[in-house]
């Protein structure tokens, strides 16, 4: 896992349908420290990630999945165009790429993740949607190896084994989740480990604002090839829902950005496993959801497996920095 802070070892969100970007370096001034602050930020925005995967289930049960995530991938790509114009070089710094075909790939493959996440919230709900997909950080262990040529000890197996595991318990026959239908969220996590993996490909190459700004550009074109055959215009009170959920994802990139500049990907990541907790309060409180034991108890595996993982990889990190602070 590379300590670059330019690109977090996983996404800030442990189980969201609207995967955070790679993010600007840490810069740390002079003064006190400020990881306190950053760590009430990624609180907050995991916070804000589940009552954004609320609005998309709301709508995701109205409308086509396809074109609720077309919807929000066009203010997305807005976004990130305002935001890299601001940063140094600009607009023509963020279009220039050395891997302009991977991070092609990587748009897409986030646009299709997010699709199938709305989809899966619908059918399956916030909570079991989000305790399946949490299993992604140890796809990323597992993965990192094959792909990126790193070395995966006999510790971190053994946690993915044991995360897994916990996959098992969730998926427990007769506990509610139909084995067919939760394939959604686990095939929405292993693309998403590749997204996470394609990232820290392209980071050896490219500054966090150009994939930053790939990322949203090819997303919204992707998911625009697919999106725009589902077209029709939503009824007023869901333009509402809508500017919410644009809003929330807004907010929620920024305050992250805000904190990964603050303190370390490490320090914050296991933070961001707040939002099951939000998410879980909501799905019960507004969906009317069931929170199961099998769920609960499952979610804590593979949550547990997840951060002793991101604990190995930051020793590892540690012990064996990276060259010119990048690898």
């Amino acid at each position: 896992m590379p300590d670059d802070q330019s690109h977090p070892p996983y996404a800030a969100s442990a189980a969201t349908a609207s995967a955070p970007p790679p993010l600007p370096p840490v810069t740390k001034g002079p003064g006190r420290d400020r990881t306190g602050l950053a760590i009430f930020l990624m609180c907050a925005v995991s916070l804000i990630f589940a009552f954004q995967d609320a609005f998309s289930r709301v709508l995701g049960g109205q409308y086509p999945a396809s074109l609720i995530v077309m919807l929000r991938y066009w203010v997305f790509a807005a976004f990130a165009v305002v935001l890299v114009s601001r940063q140094p070089g600009g607009l023509k710094r963020a279009i220039r790429t050395k891997r302009p075909l991977t991070q092609i790939a990587r748009g897409a493959i986030l646009a299709l993740e997010v699709m199938l996440m709305v989809e899966a919230f619908v059918r399956l709900g916030l909570i079991e949607t989000h305790a399946v997909f949490s299993v992604y950080p140890l796809m990323v262990a597992a993965l990192s190896g094959p792909l990126l040529g790193e070395k995966v000890g006999w510790r971190r197996w053994t946690a993915i084994g044991v995360g897994f595991s916990g996959i098992l318990v969730i998926l427990n026959p007769g506990g509610g989740v139909v084995s067919t239908t939760a394939l959604l969220p686990f095939a929405a996590a292993l693309l998403f480990a590749l997204y996470g993996l394609l990232t820290r490909h392209v980071s050896r190459d490219d500054p966090a604002m150009v994939s930053f700004f790939w990322t949203g550009i090819s997303g919204a074109v992707a998911i625009t090839l697919v999106g725009i055959w589902d077209w029709q215009w939503l009824a007023p009170m869901d333009w509402i829902w809508m500017g919410c959920l644009c809003v929330c994802g807004m907010s929620s990139h920024y305050l992250m950005i805000r904190s990964y500049e603050m303190a370390e990907a490490s320090a914050l990541q296991p933070f961001a496993y707040t939002q099951l907790v939000w998410v879980s309060f909501i799905g019960v409180w507004l969906f009317n959801e069931t929170l199961r034991a099998n769920v609960v108890i499952g979610g804590a595996i593979v949550v547990g497996a997840g951060i002793f993982t991101l604990l190995r990889q930051r020793r590892k990190s540690l012990a064996n920095p990276p060259a010119g602070g990048a690898r």
